[in-house]
């Protein structure tokens, strides 16, 4: 069912819906509970030219390495987009810009996983909205600049405490090359951030689970430790 959306107040929307609503059908639903609905905003803006060059860039790096044509691989980079995006096949020339960064993901990512080379400066002018920390940290590569990285922890872990064995539940960590490692010591915390317009990532109970971070036992005594060492 669709609709428009009239109007946003805190935690509350106004929404009118294209058709009258079964409300016989949503009480069958919901099983006599009060629904849980799901809100999905449709992005109307269009895939920029900005966008569209950074997709092509990294084809024809992908191209100069494989020794394939650039038409074989945006197919294939397309296909892979409305699989795992579950979407409808879509034009290049006039598709939204939520599935252009979709597709520069797809690729970034297939480039990381098979260790294919491309420019850095293509990484470098992803913009920020963009979830490069998340693409980064799954990859185990530099959030700068791409490279192969290890993940480095924002808060202090204190001396004769083993990385391998503590929670980082509520730690904040990036994933960064030696370089920028040494250099994140060298200028400090606060203006390594500032320099990069980087935010580290707070470390939940999953992205713990899913990278090995610590053994998880006790969350809640590992959180509050946490909070005591900043």
């Amino acid at each position: 069912m669709y609709g428009k959306l009239e109007k946003i107040q805190g935690n509350q929307i106004l929404i009118t819906l294209d058709e009258k609503i079964d409300m016989y059908k949503v009480q069958r639903l919901s099983d006599g509970k009060k629904p849980t609905v799901e809100v999905d905003i449709s992005d109307e803006r269009r895939i920029t030219p900005d966008q569209r060059k950074k997709i092509y860039a990294l084809i024809n790096d992908l191209c100069e390495y494989t020794g394939d044509v650039p038409e074989y691989w945006k197919e294939k980079f397309k296909f892979m987009v409305e699989t795992i995006f579950e979407i409808d096949d879509f034009s290049l020339s006039n598709c939204s810009m939520t599935v252009g960064n979709y597709m520069i993901l797809v690729i970034l990512e297939f480039l990381f996983q098979h260790d294919i080379p491309f420019k850095t400066k293509v990484w470098d002018s992803i913009p920020d909205d963009f979830p490069k920390q998340a693409l980064a940290l799954k990859q185990k590569r530099c959030v700068i600049c791409g490279r192969k990285a290890d993940i480095d922890h924002f808060d202090t872990v204190g001396m004769g405490r083993n990385r391998e064995k503590i929670v980082h539940v509520g730690m904040h960590i990036m994933t960064l090359c030696r370089v920028h490692h040494n250099e994140r010591h060298k200028i400090g915390v606060l203006d390594f951030i500032q320099k990069y317009h980087l935010k580290p990532i707070k470390v939940t109970p999953e992205i713990a689970k899913k990278y090995r971070l610590g053994v998880i036992k006790d969350d809640s005594k590992q959180i509050a430790r946490n909070k005591r060492t900043k």
